[in-house]
């Protein structure tokens, strides 16, 4: 709870924090900005992660203090697990050891830490970094501001995810005050990627198929894309929405070779569609509109179970059984 947090921080003075690999923007964001804050209260605080930022998150400030490591040899009062559904998504070892403080929006979270403040109004953990520098009596910097800027845009689809609500304008509008430029983060995080993005876009975008209804889509990227447009992690963030701008598709599945016979799968959908129950019958989770998994087998095989489940869940809220 965040009582518990603000408690926590008060009486001791060492941290970490961490996120989950593949670091998207609201890990890094609110990571960076909640590492600004412990600073500022007087705290030692710095941000471990396993893999490396994208390059579009590159310019918050503090980035480039972001310590890359595989196991956690620091000495610290406690580590801070930002947007994580277990202990083991920051893929670093000694976590388990640590007093943790588990600070999640997602609903599935395993609640795995030594401290649960999870809050599924958030639209993403930046909101309630931004809570909790409230709650502690903080002052918004620009540097806090800029990184919690930076996770709402990202969270939210530059607000035009179901999950952005009259809270998250008012955080966004107190954050604009401190000295956030919206067009200036906008830039680096949209308009800042190589050209292998680009190349793997376009060999995505052919494997893109509809059902016979034309309301859910499906598309693909191999390791062979990947290797053929020299392509990065990040390089493929938002792909999975792209369908989802046709009027007539209500719900998109987005299956990632990372091995041989091992895929990550990202869910999307509109309004009602509820993706994270989907993704919770393949072993993963997520929010309504936004969730994923982790598969394993025959591609084809693997995409079809995917596929119908995604089409039941959705003719069943159309027939009324779910809501």
């Amino acid at each position: 709870m965040l009582s518990q947090v603000v408690e926590l921080i008060e009486n001791k003075s060492s941290f970490a924090i961490t996120t989950h690999v593949r670091p998207d923007g609201d890990g890094v964001g609110s990571s960076l900005g909640l590492c600004w804050l412990l600073r500022s209260l007087g705290k030692s605080a710095e941000v471990v992660l396993r893999d490396e930022i994208p390059v579009s998150y590159a310019q918050l400030p503090g980035a480039d203090e972001i310590k890359k490591v595989a196991e956690v040899n620091g000495k610290y009062d406690a580590i801070f697990v930002i947007e994580c559904s277990d202990i083991t998504r920051p893929g670093i070892r000694g976590l388990e050891n640590q007093l943790t403080v588990n600070i999640d929006h997602h609903a599935t979270s395993e609640h795995f830490g030594t401290i649960n403040w999870i809050d599924q109004t958030a639209s993403a953990v930046g909101e309630m970094i931004y809570n909790l520098c409230k709650a502690i009596g903080g002052r918004i910097t620009k540097e806090i501001a800029e990184c919690v800027y930076l996770a709402l845009v990202t969270d939210t689809g530059s607000f035009h995810f179901p999950n952005t609500t009259e809270r998250t304008l008012k955080v966004a509008s107190e954050l604009i005050k401190v000295g956030v430029k919206p067009a200036q983060i906008s830039e680096a995080v949209y308009n800042s990627y190589p050209w292998s993005r680009i190349e793997l876009m376009r060999q995505v975008l052919a494997t893109v198929r509809r059902n016979e209804a034309g309301n859910i889509a499906w598309l693909r990227q191999t390791l062979e894309m990947s290797e053929n447009a020299r392509a990065v992690d990040g390089d493929n963030n938002g792909f999975v929405n792209i369908p989802l701008a046709a009027r007539e598709v209500e719900a998109v599945v987005y299956m990632r070779e990372v091995e041989p016979n091992t895929y990550r799968v990202s869910l999307r959908s509109k309004d009602n569609i509820n993706v994270a129950r989907v993704a919770e019958k393949f072993g993963g989770g997520g929010h309504k509109n936004a969730a994923g998994c982790r598969v394993e087998g025959d591609w084809d095989a693997r995409e079809t179970e995917i596929v119908a489940a995604l089409t039941e869940a959705v003719e069943k809220l159309h027939d009324g059984e779910e809501k």
